[in-house]
């Protein structure tokens, strides 16, 4: 595979300069922004801090390698950008693992792993969506959070309820993330950045989420 094939994948990309996406690499900073604000509310917690700051890590990482993604828009970067986010995803499975279901370290690592055939039975599916094109990899993700969602309802309402806002702004930004693409000739600017926005925010609301959750079984409420 060719690292430093040109990548030419969004509206507002028009050429391979680094400032060809001048929004959609400034909107990265959105990640930076959430993770250090996550980072700080976190930082009062009794257990846990080790886990809150893997997860406010890993968000950061994310912010940096979508900024190398839409500057150098190389196949390298692209993989700097990706591959975070399946970080993240997986980690956050686990803490929900252990968390939310009470599974053990081991367990919860295992069950993980079915992450792999749950993607690979679902994303066909959303594949025949008209227009999702390439976010279509994305959409198993959120359909798993309502899962999630609806598994712990009686358990644990609060956090059902939190889930089940996090899975919806999921699916607002994989739509903004599919329109880019659709919309680009009445918006030459495209609609990208604001899949970058969304996610920030949502990505920050499942680490507040699960913090939320860590105090309420400490019994220090919210």
């Amino acid at each position: 595979m060719d690292w430093t094939r040109a990548v030419d994948a969004y509206c507002e990309r028009t050429g391979p300069e680094y400032w060809s996406e001048p929004v959609n690499a400034l909107t990265n900073l959105a990640f930076l922004l959430s993770a250090t604000v996550m980072g700080a509310r976190c930082a009062g917690l009794r257990t846990g801090r080790t886990t809150a700051r893997a997860l406010c890590i890993n968000l950061f990482v994310i912010g940096i390698g979508s900024w190398l993604f839409h500057t150098h828009a190389q196949a390298w970067a692209g993989m700097a950008d990706t591959l975070p986010i399946l970080v993240f995803i997986l980690a956050y499975l686990f803490v929900a693992n252990r968390d939310f279901w009470g599974m053990r370290p081991l367990h919860a690592a295992l069950a993980v792993l079915a992450f792999f055939p749950f993607v690979a039975l679902t994303l066909p599916l959303f594949r025949l969506i008209p227009g999702i094109g390439s976010s279509a990899g994305y959409a198993p993700v959120p359909l798993l959070i309502a899962l999630y969602a609806i598994g712990l309802w009686r358990r644990a309402p609060v956090l059902a309820r939190n889930l089940a806002l996090g899975a919806g702004l999921l699916v607002l930004s994989i739509t903004f993330r599919a329109l880019d693409g659709p919309l680009c000739t009445a918006l030459p600017g495209g609609t990208h950045f604001l899949w970058h926005l969304m996610n920030a925010l949502m990505l920050g609301w499942m680490i507040e989420t699960w913090r939320r959750h860590r105090l309420a079984g400490a019994g220090r409420g919210r």
